[in-house]
């Protein structure tokens, strides 16, 4: 196994621990903090594993299948534990775990047609929009920070939507070859 996927691998063992920090006491008054440095941590292998994949040549199938799907443990157990901890509204994570679901369900389509669909700039601009909300969710700092969470809550759910309207549009060839 390549380093790009062994920290594919590490992101994904990294999600339960977060889980178990951001849910239980058992960080005690730190839980916050060890939080946000498990979720920090494994964001940056998100960008890590794909700029050395990229840059030495190590892109796999292993690789373009569990890097997404890390990705996407990540951030969905990320935002449902903030739905428990009552900083994000239910209805938003749906929306944004609901595009997650059509996208999944889109490559497999065009997969089983012969067709790779790679992720688009929206996309990018969605996880990392994403990534920011859910850091500053987990530190929670109050104060002019409210207003911030609030933009980056709005941000990540329009950018949700338009790169799933946007994916579907660039890829809508895909849906014709199910006829």
């Amino acid at each position: 196994m390549n380093t790009p996927n062994k920290l594919t691998v590490g992101r994904m063992i990294m999600v339960p621990f977060l889980v178990l920090f951001l849910l239980t006491g058992w960080g005690g008054a730190a839980n916050r903090y060890i939080s946000l440095a498990i979720f920090v941590a494994a964001s940056v292998t998100d960008w890590f594993d794909g700029y050395l994949a990229r840059k030495n040549n190590l892109v796999t199938n292993f690789g373009k299948f569990m890097d997404p799907l890390a990705d996407k443990l990540l951030v969905c157990s990320a935002m449902i534990c903030l739905i428990e901890l009552g900083r994000l509204p239910a209805w938003i994570v749906i929306v944004i775990i609901a595009r997650e679901f059509i996208i999944s369900g889109f490559r497999l389509i065009a997969a089983e047609n012969g067709v790779v669909i790679a992720a688009n700039y929206w996309g990018k601009f969605k996880t990392v929009s994403q990534m920011i909300m859910i850091i500053l969710l987990l530190l929670h700092l109050g104060g002019v920070f409210d207003i911030l969470e609030e933009i980056f809550i709005w941000l990540s759910l329009a950018l949700t939507v338009i790169s799933l309207v946007t994916y579907i549009w660039q890829n809508r060839s895909v849906l014709s070859m199910q006829e």
